[in-house]
């Protein structure tokens, strides 16, 4: 997951309020379940001892939400009475919505519920040409469409030598309309950034347009065995992403692994103890944060300056350091915060397997 966009968050001190809200029950009564969850919020965030201009602010924010679209859920960030940011969820929060009030913004959770959204695109191809829908967990919207030569397209039954001329005109057509859409479907994924492409309709049609395709596309290319004239149906559509991030998380784990074995020069590329975290993250050398989130180090304290990079296991390191302001917050958070602040990223591993992040935190370093 890209923390990029978690940047705002970090620019400003806390006390933060974090919330997430399960909007994925849509009815009649929307508007009405929305004001109720609304005050439940704001009654847990002032249990917790934030200030009354946050609570309402947050309070606020949930009725409108009544307006919104949303699918699944919304996060919402706020401070000294106003809301700094509201990312989108791509799925519902576990256990319905929750509140926290704590010296840094609670965004962990955001690793599984809006961290993994691969976005596809679904070319329904033809002789004719192509049309192309994105497909995510929080849209389905057309993309864009190709319309290759129109005549011939259809190979004729007879065998006679008089026939060849059009069969060959025939080929020639398929193979210009397979060139056609497959340099659209290139355009199109460069525009999209889409991180699947899926390709439905007759295998030989799905084919010729594959072997045309630059390599860097084909690898992201996933199959269906949707033949002409089906369209994706939203769970076949979720295997495919679904499927996708379980390759990239076995891949990471596979590194992740592999780099826990000391290098030639006697270096290690993988840490998973708090205190080698804290000192990796001190020195920004995260390159990627993995994060079990049923893991028991989460939850512990460690103790956070003003700075992203201000952090020990023990408060009195950071007096060591020179902070002289510091404060206790959970471990998962102060590294995310870390991570997102030195371009690192960060993953959520559920099933890493015996023995792997036993605390629940683990990284892949870079070195200089």
């Amino acid at each position: 997951m890209d923390l990029a966009y978690l940047h705002p968050l970090y620019e400003h001190p806390g006390p933060w309020a974090s919330v997430y809200v399960d909007t994925s029950r849509h009815a009649e009564d929307t508007a009405h379940a929305l004001h109720l969850t609304a005050a439940a919020m704001a009654r847990e965030l002032a249990g917790q001892g934030a200030d009354d201009a946050t609570c309402r602010a947050v309070e606020s924010a949930i009725e409108d939400l009544r307006h919104s679209p949303d699918r699944y859920g919304r996060a919402l960030f706020a401070r000294a009475g106003a809301v700094v940011l509201d990312p989108v969820l791509a799925h519902t929060p576990p256990g319905g919505s929750l509140a926290h009030w704590a010296p840094l913004p609670r965004t962990t959770p955001l690793l599984d519920l809006a961290g993994e959204n691969p976005v596809c695109v679904v070319a329904y191809v033809n002789r004719r040409g192509a049309d192309f829908e994105l497909r995510s967990a929080l849209e389905r919207r057309p993309a864009g469409a190709v319309a290759g030569r129109q005549w011939p397209v259809h190979r004729t039954s007879s065998a006679d030598w008089s026939e060849r001329h059009f069969q060959l005109k025939v080929e020639n057509t398929w193979e210009h309309n397979a060139a056609e859409i497959a340099d659209a479907l290139t355009v199109c994924q460069e525009e999209t950034g889409a991180d699947l492409l899926v390709l439905v309709g007759d295998p030989r049609e799905r084919r010729e347009v594959h072997e045309r395709l630059p390599q860097r596309i084909k690898d992201l290319v996933a199959q269906t065995e949707h033949g002409s004239g089906s369209r994706l149906l939203d769970d076949d559509v979720e295997q495919v992403r679904t499927d996708h991030v379980r390759r990239r998380t076995d891949a990471v784990l596979e590194r992740f692994l592999g780099a826990r074995t000391p290098d030639e020069e006697g270096r290690v590329r993988a840490v998973e103890s708090l205190p080698e975290l804290v000192e990796a993250a001190r020195e920004h050398r995260m390159a990627e944060l993995l994060v079990r989130p049923d893991g028991p180090d989460l939850h512990r304290d460690v103790w956070v300056g003003e700075d992203a990079d201000q952090l020990a296991v023990r408060r009195t390191e950071l007096k060591i350091l020179g902070e002289q302001n510091s404060w206790a917050a959970r471990a998962d958070d102060a590294l995310i915060r870390a991570a997102a602040t030195t371009d690192a990223t960060a993953r959520a591993l559920t099933e890493p397997g015996d023995g792997v992040l036993p605390g629940g935190l683990g990284a892949l370093l870079r070195w200089k």
